[in-house]
């Protein structure tokens, strides 16, 4: 399969919140609660807070026939706040493209980590990745607790 890496647009927005909501209904669904996947894929609702990140970090999405497939986006620098990859898509390389190119990034920001905050259901891939965990911690959103865990790899 041939994919493409490129800046997100605003163009992108409803392919990218599409994918961050069926993401976690269908892929995080197995190790969170039915309340957690709601309140957590209603983020995908909040269209100024997508046009900010879009706008103002640095987003990279993933296309596969003109399809969007995944997306990633860096804070500071050097923490990866997300990344998705459509659920239809897992396990085909798609993370593992964006992952590479957001670690290249951080190099040429004269960081020598990358951080993440990652799901328990991405706990694996980043843990395949050579990332190791700095703490596990509760993340609350909309007043709901979430487990994840702060990762890192030195680069």
């Amino acid at each position: 399969m041939d994919i493409e890496i490129r800046q997100a647009t605003l163009d992108d927005l409803p392919e990218i919140t599409s994918i961050f909501r069926d993401t976690i209904r269908t892929v995080n669904s197995k190790h969170y609660s039915e309340k957690q996947i709601q309140v957590w894929s209603s983020g995908a609702d909040d269209i100024d807070k997508w046009q900010e990140r879009i706008e103002k970090f640095y987003f990279l999405v993933a296309e596969a026939k003109q399809q969007i497939v995944g997306f990633s986006y860096l804070t500071n620098g050097n923490k990866m706040d997300g990344l998705y990859v459509h659920k239809n898509f897992q396990r085909r390389t798609v993370g593992s493209k964006l992952l590479r190119i957001m670690e290249s990034r951080v190099s040429v920001n004269g960081f020598d980590v990358l951080k993440c905050d990652a799901t328990i259901t991405a706990f694996d891939f980043f843990d395949s990745h050579y990332y190791e965990v700095e703490k596990k911690h509760k993340k609350n959103f909309k007043g709901l607790a979430f487990e994840h865990y702060l990762m890192y790899r030195e680069l």
